[in-house]
């Protein structure tokens, strides 16, 4: 099946001067890194990338687990492997992704990652079209006084539907 070049946005005869540039050097901007913690870079947020996709670096501490099966209605979700090893589950079985090991997850395609190791790892997330994840990433550790229906609440929002 082929599929067409999206719909044009820029309309310019000359191009502009508008790329964002992000030094390896740039400390996260949730968590901390290599303090054996959890760590969350915003690469390119939807706001950087005009609703496009987002991308995020995610440093997860060994035996850091991670969500639980899930689904999105309205963003797909990928996964690359940086290093470490984490578990993911692509619907239907776990597996143990590596260096180099990428999985994507179509709208409504379940889902799950963590990491059970006693090692660190470190993986690329990737959600298109973009979303604004920022805030999910730094409110879902708080949610452990919400009530159900907060919480319910904020997983619609974030367009994260658990199914365990």
């Amino acid at each position: 099946m082929s599929y067409p070049y999206p719909e044009q946005k820029y309309w310019g005869e000359d191009g502009e001067v508008s790329a964002v540039f992000r030094p390896a050097t740039t400390p996260p901007n949730l968590g901390e890194s290599g303090t054996g913690k959890d760590a969350t870079h915003y690469l390119a947020t939807t706001a950087t990338t005009r609703g496009e996709f987002g991308l995020y670096r995610v440093e997860m501490r060994p035996r850091a687990g991670g969500p639980k099966t899930h689904f999105h209605k309205r963003i797909s979700e990928s996964f690359f492997i940086l290093d470490g090893t984490v578990r993911v589950f692509d619907g239907v079985r776990w597996v143990d992704a590596r260096k180099g090991d990428f999985l994507h997850v179509p709208q409504g395609g379940l889902h799950a990652f963590r990491n059970d190791s006693d090692a660190p790892a470190d993986m690329l997330l990737l959600f298109t079209p973009g979303a604004p994840r920022e805030e999910y990433f730094e409110q879902v550790s708080q949610l452990g006084h919400a009530s159900e229906e907060e919480r319910a609440a904020f997983f619609d929002r974030h367009d994260s539907y658990f199914v365990e």
